[in-house]
């Protein structure tokens, strides 16, 4: 009586992802009603800036009130139709806001914006306007990109990145993913990036951008880069779009690269606003806006929200202000985390960017499997009471690797994150002590087995 897509069981939701989410949701940790929950630390929300934007808004109480700047209700015109193109003064004042997060390297016409209700919806639009049932699209692993192929039945090809060099993207990766997919008879029709990375929490170089669009123009692809977490770069290399990438001289050369290149965008990591779903697409090829635009009617941006952040990005103080606080506060709150799990012997990949750290377990599992994974995570989710992302959730192919969000809490919540993990670990090495040392000189083989000096490079101690 249903359609194959709502009768299947291909979407995401499905994932290890989500199911510590059910579990979480079941007991949440709170600080006096329920000090022994679960911490919720598989939820990339930036939290740690509300008292910025709460203040605006205390401060703007007519913008709140959906009044204009004489005083004069706006309910009216805000509360019937509005056209889907999206309201001018909100996309004036976001393109300008791109550009300052990228340090005004490069500009941005409203013109070849989108709006989309979210950066999900928005990646989803860009690939039912690249590609077709069937075809294919690379994409970095490890990597979070939503579900993008249960409605779009679009191929995802892995691009398979290792701890060697700090899950980098190499061009013989790039290389073998594409042959991969041609071995499968798939028409690969783009590469979806996402920089900062997520779950890794780093930018990418220019050298490797330029690599990216090189590639893309020689496989005669698109190239879509998605660049949510641009706001949350806090420490050096400093952040380099896609599209500041593609204006070397020698790329430009190739009359077309623009075309090929699309931004996906949000103001949910930024300004920790996901609730909002303020998404969006900027691409040069016309012929991508046109279709995109005409998409967007099924996911359109509410006319209040346009309104209230079209002030509030107006307000240049502000959003200077919010920006540099902002990115200190991220910087400071990741140290925080990576110092506390240096303390329990756990390393992180070195970040800069990001709500959340990359973080090595791998000398953790009882053996080198995704099911030695598995259950490790069931432990630190059911017994240590932490509600963190596995690797396998993000299609990392060595297991032990696990995605763990430091901004979605305050800082005696993260502190009482850190003591469990503590205390499990002492409690584990005790245990394995206690049943002969057998599973202890397991774990500390794996503490000593060999990694690559890159590895060691990567991460830190």
């Amino acid at each position: 009586m249903l359609s194959s897509k709502a009768s299947s069981n291909c979407h995401g939701q499905d994932s290890l992802y989500f199911l510590g989410w059910q579990v979480y949701e079941k007991n949440p940790f709170h600080e006096v009603e329920n000090p022994t929950g679960i911490i919720q630390m598989g939820l990339a929300e930036n939290q740690l800036s509300f008292d910025l934007v709460e203040s605006w808004l205390r401060k703007n109480p007519d913008v709140m009130g959906l009044k204009n700047k004489d005083g004069e209700s706006v309910f009216r015109d805000l509360a019937l139709f509005q056209d889907y193109h999206g309201m001018p003064a909100f996309k004036n004042e976001l393109v300008e806001y791109m550009a300052k997060i990228r340090g005004n390297k490069v500009k941005f016409d409203p013109n070849n914006l989108v709006l989309a209700a979210g950066a999900t919806s928005a990646n989803e639009t860009l690939i039912f306007c690249l590609a077709d049932p069937g075809d294919a699209i690379l994409l970095p692993t490890p990597s979070y990109a939503g579900d993008l192929k249960w409605r779009t039945g679009v191929e995802i090809v892995p691009i398979h990145c290792s701890s060697s060099n700090g899950f980098r993207i190499s061009m013989f990766a790039l290389e073998e993913a594409y042959e991969r997919a041609q071995k499968l008879n798939l028409k690969v029709k783009g590469v979806l990036i996402t920089n900062p990375s997520n779950p890794l929490g780093t930018t990418m170089t220019k050298d490797e951008l330029q690599s990216l669009i090189t590639f893309a123009i020689d496989k005669d692809i698109h190239l879509i880069s998605d660049e949510v977490f641009s706001g949350t770069v806090f420490d050096s290399p400093c952040f380099i779009s896609i599209m500041e990438a593609a204006m070397d001289s020698n790329l430009k050369r190739n009359t077309d690269v623009l075309s090929r290149i699309h931004i996906v965008y949000s103001l949910s990591k930024d300004l920790g606003l996901p609730g909002f779903r303020v998404g969006m697409i900027y691409s040069n090829n016309q012929t991508v806006v046109s279709a995109a635009t005409k998409m967007s009617s099924f996911g359109l941006v509410s006319s209040q929200t346009q309104y209230l952040l079209s002030y509030m990005l107006a307000n240049k103080k502000f959003t200077s202000n919010y920006m540099k606080r902002n990115q200190k506060r991220l910087k400071k709150r990741k140290e925080m985390l990576v110092s506390g799990l240096k303390k329990s012997g756990i390393n992180c990949l070195k970040s800069n960017a990001g709500l959340f750290c990359w973080v090595d377990m791998r000398h953790l599992l009882c053996s080198n499997t995704f099911e030695a994974e598995t259950d490790l995570w069931k432990k630190i989710l059911c017994e240590v009471g932490l509600n963190i992302s596995p690797g396998s959730s993000f299609h990392c192919s060595q297991p032990g690797w696990f995605r763990v969000c430091f901004a979605n809490m305050n800082q005696s919540t993260l502190q009482v994150a850190l003591r469990r993990i503590k205390d499990f670990v002492e409690r584990s090495s005790f245990n394995y002590q206690q049943n002969g040392g057998s599973l202890s000189r397991k774990l500390i083989s794996n503490w000593v087995r060999k990694l690559s000096s890159a590895d060691r490079e990567e991460q830190e101690r």
